[in-house]
């Protein structure tokens, strides 16, 4: 047993406010580590969770959150990967590293993989214990910049789109269409204008629209009250105007809703590529026959591998990738009230819950 008092906020049940408790934490396991929370990113994911019908894997009750950042306070057994005190990241989805799709190249869809805060408790806390394998080090460079509770969003609005980026083969030159600017979509924006690509960013906010032109976009487009037709029309127009090409857009649906999956379904073209990366329940009927037609490729994106984490921290240092802009801190206590805010969109940057 450790002598980590642990404070939880965890869900107990659909649509009802979470519930705080502590109790001395027990001691981690072979190979696992007891991270102090730095500070717990709220995704869209949690407020799925919570109101949307998505069960968590775990029975309830549990503490969500899975955008997590602290430091090591203790070690398993075995768990020589990380050191006591040391700055941390927590991967949003960790491999068990051994099994066939592991050693085979396969880690995001690892069936023992840990997700915090859906397979165990979450960041929504002041303590968690998790696998000490993945633990991303934050480097020095990195925390001179940053502090460490608003780097936490890394574990997933950062690296996730960096994953779709880099899984779509997107290079300099291309055109990449980002439907959805908020969240991480904004990310995705700035992720493909580091990667050198033109960028068209779409939404129906016109100050997120501001500022991914702020943050890398070329042209934006804002879909407020548009139809399929008109907003295909204009995202041709904006790429002829960015001198892109008329084939092989890669479109990455960041928005998480079903006229956002619509409209970036509708936007294939020859040889494009599309990404989704945004999550909802919603159903969309949809002619698969165009992929076929277009030689397209649609692909899922889940999560992001844990081997990646290091280089998105050093673009992160690099200032490739800003951080800063786009999170509020807010006091753990408070969850309730920055949920509630999350699941109705008054939110204008990403909620960070702090201990």
């Amino acid at each position: 047993m450790s002598d980590i008092q642990v404070t939880r906020w965890a869900m107990t049940a659909q649509g009802q406010p979470c519930e705080c408790s502590s109790e001395i934490l027990d001691s981690p396991p072979a190979g696992e580590a007891v991270v102090e929370v730095a500070g717990c990113g709220v995704c869209h994911t949690d407020i799925s969770f919570l109101h949307q019908g998505v069960p968590t894997r775990a029975p309830l009750p549990l503490a969500l959150g899975h955008e997590i950042s602290g430091k090591v306070v203790e070690l398993g057994t075995g768990a020589t990967e990380s050191h006591l005190g040391q700055a941390v990241l927590v991967p949003a989805v960790m491999p068990c590293g051994d099994c066939e799709l592991c050693l085979n190249g396969h880690r995001r869809i690892c069936r023992a993989q840990v997700m915090p805060g859906n397979d165990r408790h979450g960041g929504f806390a002041s303590h968690v214990t998790v696998p000490a394998r993945y633990l991303c080090p934050v480097p020095e460079a990195v925390l001179a910049k940053h502090e460490l509770w608003e780097l936490s969003v890394v574990a997933d609005a950062i690296t996730t789109p960096f994953q779709a980026v880099r899984s779509s083969g997107l290079a300099a030159g291309d055109l990449a269409i980002c439907v959805g600017a908020g969240g991480i979509g904004i990310h995705g924006v700035q992720i493909a204008a580091a990667v050198g690509a033109k960028v068209i960013a779409l939404d129906i906010d016109a100050g997120k629209l501001e500022l991914a032109r702020e943050f890398g976009a070329g042209a934006v487009v804002d879909t407020t009250g548009l139809n399929i037709k008109e907003i295909k029309g204009q995202v041709r127009a904006a790429a002829k105007e960015l001198g892109a090409t008329s084939v092989r857009w890669h479109i990455f649906e960041t928005s998480g809703t079903k006229s956002g999956q619509e409209s970036a379904y509708a936007l294939l073209n020859h040889g494009a590529h599309l990404a989704v990366v945004g999550f909802t329940m919603a159903k969309s009927e949809l002619r698969l026959s165009n992929l076929m037609a277009f030689d397209a490729t649609a692909r899922g994106n889940w999560g992001c591998d844990a081997a990646l984490y290091p280089e998105v921290l050093e673009w992160i240092g690099q200032g490739r990738i800003q951080v800063s802009p786009f999170v509020e801190k807010h006091a753990l206590k408070d969850i309730n009230q920055v949920l509630d805010a999350a699941h109705s969109g008054t939110l204008k940057s990403r909620a960070v819950l702090v201990p």
